[in-house]
């Protein structure tokens, strides 16, 4: 994957969400937690449109958050106690339930992860390894944290209604654990793909 990404494919990839997004709410049976569920897939991709001109990612990114949006639009149709999948591997490990909701913490702290790097470094504020990789980490457990606030706030305002976009399932950790996977989906990020992201980053800055 070389960087950056042409603005047509972007293109051709934000047609693909959007039409993967008109599927979705056509067949999910709860319009109101779908919502809720794919609002960061409406809220984030007209602000990569708005800023690809003036801060392009790297294509590693933009690959990442388009499996992102997949994981979330998933999560959507379904609500994520009942995607399908999530059932499948609950059998094959015995769990006490569906784990598909950890896939998208996961990825929760990894993207987050990244983008933070992304901004640190390319734009001189941190030249530091180490506290690049702090930084980021801080940064990805922050927004882990603010999601779960916002799943508590919809509790309290919707209260047996948000059920559904709470996923808890019956499990009283599951705000911790939600974090704890958001933690290592950054530090998977931070560290395992550390040199495929650096050498995308200087490609980046070899060319403005």
């Amino acid at each position: 994957m070389t960087a950056p990404i042409s603005p047509r494919i972007l293109l051709i990839v934000a047609a693909l969400l959007a039409l993967t997004l008109i599927v979705s709410f056509g067949i999910t049976h709860d319009r109101l937690t779908w919502l809720m569920e794919v609002m960061p897939v409406l809220i984030v991709v007209p602000v990569l449109a708005w800023t690809y001109k003036r801060f392009p990612l790297t294509g590693l990114l933009y690959f990442l958050i388009f499996l992102h949006a997949l994981i979330l639009i998933v999560g959507g149709t379904y609500t994520y106690a009942h995607v399908p999948i999530g059932f499948v591997v609950q059998d094959w490990f015995d769990l006490a339930r569906n784990p598909y909701d950890k896939l998208g913490h996961f990825w929760q702290g990894l993207v987050p992860a990244l983008v933070a790097k992304e901004i640190l470094v390319r734009n001189g504020h941190v030249t530091g390894r180490k506290m690049v990789v702090f930084l980021s980490l801080c940064v990805a457990m922050a927004i882990s944290a603010w999601y779960e606030l916002i799943e508590w706030w919809a509790a309290l305002i919707m209260g047996q209604g948000a059920d559904e976009f709470l996923g808890l399932q019956g499990d009283e950790w599951d705000t911790q654990s939600d974090m704890w996977f958001a933690c290592m989906g950054a530090l998977f990020a931070l560290l395992i793909l550390r040199r495929w992201h650096d050498r995308q980053i200087a490609r980046l800055a070899s060319r403005n």
